[in-house]
């Protein structure tokens, strides 16, 4: 038996400014949209354009007014950065970078919900 990595979902509070904020930081497009008949959810499927892998951005109709607690941020997405320089200074500029460790050669930056991304080096 073999499991191949599909997608990670995360719970937003505002689709399309984190559809707007993913683009921009990660370059990751809407490979998919689905919303329910009843639009008690929406589910948006980002795509680097490269890998299988996506990220779910899920909205609900119930949950669209209060961030989610996310304890202490310990869970995190990675992205392998091609240009490390440029993807920091781009991030400076939105202002997103909300933990840095230059010693390790990587940083974080945070969704419009409060979710942790790391940036690496690629190596």
């Amino acid at each position: 038996m073999k499991f191949t990595f599909n997608h990670t979902n995360l719970n937003v509070c505002d689709l399309e400014k984190s559809i707007a904020f993913y683009k921009e930081a990660l370059g990751l497009e809407p490979a998919r949209v689905k919303e329910s008949d009843d639009g008690s959810f929406k589910l948006a499927f980002l795509t680097d354009g490269e890998s299988s892998y996506q990220l779910e951005l899920t909205w609900l109709r119930d949950h669209a007014d209060t961030k989610y607690a996310l304890g202490e941020n310990e869970t995190h997405m990675c992205f392998t950065a091609d240009d490390y320089e440029a993807a920091h200074e781009k991030h400076k500029e939105m202002g997103c970078i909300c933990f840095e460790n230059t010693k390790m050669g990587l940083y974080f930056i945070i969704d419009p919900d409060d979710h942790w991304i790391e940036i690496v080096r690629k190596k």
